[in-house]
């Protein structure tokens, strides 16, 4: 940088302090309030003010032994002063929140997925990320994130053709399960066809008939169940068949703990056809993206696919 640029930039920072100095003599009534907010002396503060009106070559306060009074110049001059000032304030404000993210964060997910796997990294986040006030909420529901419901949405299966930015963040694979009790209650079925003699549950957001898929000699098979329990989401479900009530088909992320404490036991693994759901992140990407936004998407995506 030459000695051209870095004297104009020493102005720049003279003339923003100087503002700073004024307002503050304008909010407090004297030099000695002023000093006192901004850490310096009443002479040096009465300094900067003969500089700013050398400057101007106008008078901003008429001076008295008990006051000082703003001139109509004074006065205008203490506008600009706020305007410019609130603005200094507002850039820097931009600036940090790209260093420190800030501001609140709406985030949806899913009820089981949330609960298990989502809730228990909020406080990890909140940590790092003091500044950032998290507004998270639970449901099955689809929040409209284009609309501006929510600033991020994790969500299972297939996405929908739209301009938001989705990122994966896993993926889950399914299970079939019941209790030692169950099984030692009603028997183990032998083949997947002996489930419609057994009480297993479906979920009630399905429109169409409920099955259960299976991998068979290399075909797929999807065979018919029913039950006596409807739910809105795996995590009912799992608790259910913990109880001993039914034989449940879940996403394995909600039985894993039970499957390996032996609450639950898996069946018919060997037929598992294999399917998966992806898991993403959907929110409005791009470059004005809030930093917020990434910091949780990426902290996310760090500990799910781990």
């Amino acid at each position: 940088m030459d000695a051209k640029a870095e004297t104009s930039m020493g102005v720049g920072a003279d003339r923003a302090r100087s503002l700073e100095v004024f307002a503050a003599v304008m909010r407090a009534g004297s030099f000695s309030g002023a000093g006192r907010a901004l850490g310096l002396t009443p002479s040096a503060v009465a300094r900067s003010i003969d500089r700013i009106e050398a400057r101007l070559g106008v008078r901003l306060l008429l001076r008295s032994t008990r006051a000082l009074t703003p001139t109509a110049e004074g006065q205008a001059y203490f506008q600009s002063a706020r305007r410019i000032l609130a603005d200094l304030d507002d850039a820097e404000q931009q600036i940090a929140d790209q260093g420190a993210p800030r501001g609140r964060l709406r985030v949806s997910a899913a009820l089981s997925h949330g609960r298990l796997c989502v809730v228990p990294l909020l406080g990890e986040f909140v940590r790092r990320y003091p500044h950032i006030v998290l507004d998270f909420a639970l449901s099955d529901s689809i929040v409209d994130v284009a609309a501006g419901q929510a600033d991020v949405a994790v969500r299972f299966g297939p996405l929908a053709d739209s301009l938001l930015t989705a990122r994966k963040l896993g993926e889950s694979g399914r299970v079939i399960v019941a209790s030692p009790a169950y099984l030692a209650r009603c028997g183990m079925p032998p083949t997947p066809e002996d489930l419609r003699d057994h009480n297993c549950f479906n979920f009630n957001f399905r429109r169409i008939e409920p099955v259960w898929p299976f991998r068979r000699d290399g075909h797929d098979i999807a065979l018919s169940v029913k039950g006596n329990i409807e739910a809105n989401n795996g995590e009912t479900v799992a608790q259910l068949a913990v109880a001993g009530v039914g034989i449940a088909r879940v996403g394995t992320f909600s039985v894993a703990d039970d499957i390996a404490a032996g609450r639950l036991v898996p069946l018919f693994e060997d037929l598992n056809p294999g399917d998966v759901e992806l898991i993403h992140a959907v929110f409005v990407g791009g470059v004005n993206m809030p930093a917020r936004v990434r910091v949780f998407v990426d902290f996310l995506a760090a500990r799910l696919a781990a």
